[in-house]
């Protein structure tokens, strides 16, 4: 296991990094048509809804890889609300635990090449989802977004500099 605490500066960059993704993820979950949760591009793609549920997995494996003890699960899609919710839920769970003070599991590096960066992916998947089923997510300035460690809910800042 690796001792690392809340003021080791590699992860407080992986915080920041996963409040950037709820930023993110928010913007491509927030007001999305009732539709969106089932639009499929072709057979066999996964919809919305089953990524949604995926990065809620993926959380849930996060927090697992950092406790110690590696644990994944494939969970089926509820309603879009509640893996909206589930995964905000995750999220927060694997950003307290790296705000605190217990050891990692697992290297810093592990957490972000497995769980986080597939998340990034997806959020990436949702967005494109979003313009192609005909509600695309506003672009913007990413960089002057007010993004901060912690701030891992549903709730995010409003944007600052959107385009399009």
């Amino acid at each position: 296991m690796m001792d690392s605490s809340s003021t080791d500066p590699t992860r407080e960059l992986l915080r920041h990094t996963v409040a950037t993704l709820a930023y993110r993820a928010g913007k491509a979950l927030r007001n999305a048509p009732p539709s969106f949760a089932t639009f499929a591009v072709s057979p066999g793609s996964r919809t919305p809804g089953q990524i949604v549920a995926h990065l809620a997995d993926l959380f849930d494996w996060a927090l697992s890889m950092a406790q110690g003890a590696q644990k994944w699960h494939d969970s089926s899609p509820q309603s879009w609300d509640a893996d909206c919710e589930r995964f905000f839920g995750a999220l927060t769970a694997f950003d307290d635990y790296l705000a605190g003070d217990s050891p990692l599991g697992t290297t810093v590096e592990r957490l972000f090449q497995g769980p986080v960066a597939d998340a990034l992916t997806h959020t990436g998947q949702l967005t494109m989802l979003r313009r192609i089923a005909g509600a695309p997510v506003r672009g913007e300035n990413y960089a002057k977004a007010e993004i901060s460690r912690g701030r891992v809910g549903a709730e995010q800042a409003t944007p600052k500099v959107e385009f399009g």
